[in-house]
């Protein structure tokens, strides 16, 4: 990115009122950030949704020079900017109406990647809900999606961790600079976390830390992911943001049920009683309701000799071997077996390589 351009578009987001949405119309309506500066605030008042109040210190020189400084700051420590217009933005987050006009990226991760979901929830996880996260994130692995969240406390940093464990990739949204990291504590897992993906922030170095940053920064991981999955969640909380968040983007989401009377199951429980999320037990239904597939290797699986299967594996197999390839809706109902379960049976026969995944959710023996 041209240094001028980044000036401008650091300066634009440095105007007090304005907003991404606005900035956004200011840009498609003149041109660029440049242009935007250039213009008369009467000319840019014929735009509709920008009020003067958003304009009224546009033209201040405070915000080139604020954003020089800036500059020099992503410069010093080897930050990547990534402007919403150009092609290395996320392409997700470019369709939301409300996302950074900039976003500030440290690490190695190709945020292009077709896989990506947000994983929140509590900061006072319980046990039952960190083993849940972990299982889940374990049989994800073959899929190889991208992890994100929000690297707080309890079931963000454990969905990270896992991700790592794994050797997945992970991002962590944080709600402030990249000058900094909070909480302190998770000093311990940036270095790794850079070397397996990275972390994503629409603030200033010189951005005051505040509660409502981690509201506003609730947006980026909705934005970013085709799935936000909720694991515990008491009856308020950032993770009901973030899931209504991703609703308001058309994103799927999904809540892990929990016992009524558990208080950190309260906020899940009635996201699903609201139908406001699907319902997640395990790793199939997220693979199922998103329509996922394991990609095919480069080379012809080889079936195992003697693999070993289940009793509904094996009633799977002969219907597949019979009828050839078929849909997942119509081998679950002619095996009489629930979709989510059959669903679960055929990955675990993909993994001992005797089943294997086609377009438009069909699978056929190997």
């Amino acid at each position: 990115m041209d240094p001028s351009d980044l000036q401008y578009i650091l300066a634009l987001q440095h105007v007090p009122n304005l907003g991404d949405a606005s900035a956004k119309k200011l840009i498609r309506k003149t041109g660029s950030p440049q242009a935007v500066f250039k213009e008369k605030v009467s000319g840019l008042l014929k735009i509709d949704g920008v009020g003067k109040s958003k304009l009224q210190d546009l033209h201040d020189p405070v915000h080139l020079r604020a954003a020089e400084k800036e500059m020099e700051f992503i410069s010093k420590n080897s930050i990547s900017c990534l402007y919403y217009r150009d092609e290395n933005y996320p392409e997700r987050l470019r369709h939301c109406l409300d996302g950074p006009i900039l976003l500030f990226q440290r690490g190695k991760v190709n945020l292009q990647k077709k896989r990506m979901i947000s994983i929140v929830g509590t900061r006072q996880a319980t046990a039952h809900g960190m083993a849940f996260c972990e299982k889940l994130v374990e049989d994800l692995n073959p899929l190889d999606p991208i992890i994100v969240s929000g690297f707080a406390y309890g079931i963000d940093i454990c969905a990270q961790r896992a991700a790592m464990k794994n050797k997945l990739h992970t991002v962590g949204c944080l709600a402030h600079g990249l000058n900094q990291i909070y909480p302190k504590v998770h000093q311990k897992y940036v270095r790794q976390i850079e070397e397996n993906g990275g972390f994503l922030t629409d603030f200033w170095s010189t951005d005051a830390f505040d509660r409502n940053n981690f509201l506003k920064r609730n947006r980026i991981i909705a934005g970013l992911s085709e799935a936000t999955i909720v694991i515990e969640s008491a009856e308020k909380g950032g993770s009901l943001v973030t899931a209504d968040i991703a609703n308001s983007y058309n994103r799927e989401v999904f809540a892990v049920p929990g016992r009524p009377r558990d208080e950190q199951s309260r906020g899940c429980n009635m996201l699903i009683k609201s139908q406001q999320a699907h319902v997640l037990t395990e790793a199939a239904d997220l693979i199922y309701m998103l329509g996922w597939q394991i990609e095919s290797p480069q080379k012809p699986v080889q079936k195992q000799l003697f693999v070993e299967l289940e009793e509904e594996e094996k009633m799977l197999y002969g219907f597949l071997k019979e009828h050839g390839k078929e849909q997942l809706d119509l081998i679950a109902l002619n095996c009489s077996i629930p979709t989510f379960k059959a669903a679960t049976l055929l990955l675990n026969m993909e993994l001992k390589g005797v089943v294997r995944p086609l377009p438009g959710k069909l699978f056929e023996v190997v």
